[in-house]
């Protein structure tokens, strides 16, 4: 028997590969059998009231669609996910974001240090992140999810000074 987390891993899976889907195409997506339907209605009912998804009724089907906040969850699930992490191997390539938000998007910006810090980048100067892990894609995603085109800037390079590689490896603590 599967629990509760499992499918709203699932139904967060589902809904961040479509912009909106119908409850019975989700329900048939993550229900195996029947009895399941329960426990995906109560999965539906969690992610609801944590605010990471929203349901819109039409005349003709009820649909569900991931908010916000629920792109950042669905973010941070794949960054738990051993079977969805990039090889790391690093290829030569330093991964530079520059992540400067307002003090009144804090808890924005709390949330995007946090996925920053999972992904093993390091903070070498109070806005500045860096890490030889190919995980530029999945901010470029994030970025373009929560619309942070000028908050939010990704270099990637081969060529740094000596005194910056020292700084990340003493942050590293290697």
């Amino acid at each position: 028997m599967s629990s509760k987390k499992d499918y709203s891993r699932k139904i967060l899976k589902i809904l961040d590969q479509k912009k909106a889907i119908s409850l019975p195409e989700l329900y048939g997506g993550v229900a195996s059998v029947l009895n399941d339907k329960y426990a995906v209605t109560r999965s539906l009912k969690g992610l609801r009231e944590a605010g990471l998804i929203e349901q819109i009724s039409t005349t003709q089907n009820q649909y569900a669609r991931l908010t916000k906040e629920g792109r950042k969850k669905v973010h941070s699930l794949q960054l738990d996910n051993d079977t969805t992490l990039v090889n790391t191997s690093w290829d030569g390539q330093w991964r530079i974001i520059i992540l400067d938000l307002p003090e009144e998007r804090k808890a924005e910006r709390e949330s995007l240090r946090y996925l920053l810090k999972k992904a093993n980048f390091v903070c070498i100067k109070n806005t500045v992140w860096i890490s030889p892990l190919p995980y530029e894609n999945l901010f470029i995603n994030i970025k373009k999810d929560l619309g942070l085109a000028t908050e939010l800037m990704i270099i990637v390079t081969d060529k740094l000074d000596e005194e910056t590689k020292f700084s990340f490896l003493k942050a590293m603590k290697v």
